[in-house]
């Protein structure tokens, strides 16, 4: 049986890509203002909130574009407690570091069991719902927040999560709709190829690998910086296509409408969402000085 031949790539829509760069660079100067600001100290204790308060926006509606993607598959979760956990919890961990944000989560999964109890109506898929929405989207991002609260060189390393998530979809973007022929996975998502995927990787391994060159005190190695830019390369990709596989079963081709260009804040935050988790052991697990 003979092989499909190979698509050829869609190309770059200029009107498409202005409207995408215009929402980025609106999404970007709020981002980097408040990790910048995140480590002003003349906002003594309080200059983690800044971060805290815009990822909480953020997560805060991406929890909500979760929950009304969840309901076309027939769950009803509880989205007054999903939504409100999500967006205090990068507040708390701005606040109160991983205490808070611990806390956060074990006041949610309580008043969602409590929820469980009384409503005999709700379903146990409804409370999970309930619970992983809120994890997925506040849970997650506000280990941004620790980067930046918990170690000494906080605001460089959060920088170098962020432009390396960026870095990676930028050129994963580029190079997939002007060379990319070879198709990741067709099925999940059918624009993503191998070779914008290794352009991409290369493209957050460059930032992580020029932290420790520009940033020197940092006191991150570069073997660790090549280590930790190579997974967190690879988590980007990861991210991107667990969020697509969601629309995929919910039968969306975006997450919301807000962001144009982009479509909704989970469609924009995807790909960061899973990284800063991942960022932050592999921070903590490579010796880098912590607070």
């Amino acid at each position: 049986m003979s092989e499909s031949p190979l698509k050829p790539p869609q190309g770059i829509r200029p009107g498409k890509l202005l409207v995408r760069i215009a929402t980025s660079v609106v999404y970007a100067v709020v981002m980097l203002g408040a990790i910048w600001l995140g480590g002003e100290p003349r906002l003594g204790r309080y200059s983690d909130l800044v971060l805290g308060v815009v990822l909480g926006v953020m997560a805060g509606f991406a929890s909500a574009e979760f929950y009304a993607m969840s309901r076309r598959e027939s769950r009803l979760p509880n989205e007054t407690f999903g939504v409100a956990a999500a967006a205090l919890m990068p507040i708390a961990a701005a606040i109160w570091g991983m205490a808070g944000l611990s806390s956060l989560l074990t006041l949610l999964i309580a008043a969602s069991l409590v929820w469980h109890v009384v409503f005999i109506r709700v379903r146990t898929t409804d409370t999970a719902t309930t619970v992983f929405g809120a994890i997925y989207t506040g849970f997650l991002l506000s280990y941004l927040v620790l980067i930046l609260r918990n170690f000494h060189a906080g605001r460089a390393l959060a920088l170098a999560v962020v432009l390396g998530v960026w870095a990676n979809d930028s050129l994963a973007y580029l190079v997939g709709s002007t060379i990319g022929r070879h198709k990741m996975v067709p099925r999940i998502s059918p624009k993503k190829s191998w070779e914008g995927f290794v352009a991409g990787l290369l493209g957050t391994i460059v930032v992580w690998v020029a932290l420790p060159l520009i940033v020197p005190d940092t006191g991150l190695t570069v073997q660790w910086a090549l280590l930790t830019g190579t997974v967190v390369g690879a988590v980007v990709v990861i991210g991107d296509l667990f969020e697509s596989r969601m629309k995929r079963e919910a039968g969306v081709k975006d997450s919301g409408h807000a962001l144009p260009g982009h479509g909704g804040f989970l469609d924009r935050l995807d790909s960061l969402i899973l990284v800063g988790l991942v960022a932050y052991w592999l921070l903590w697990w490579g010796g880098v000085p912590h607070r």
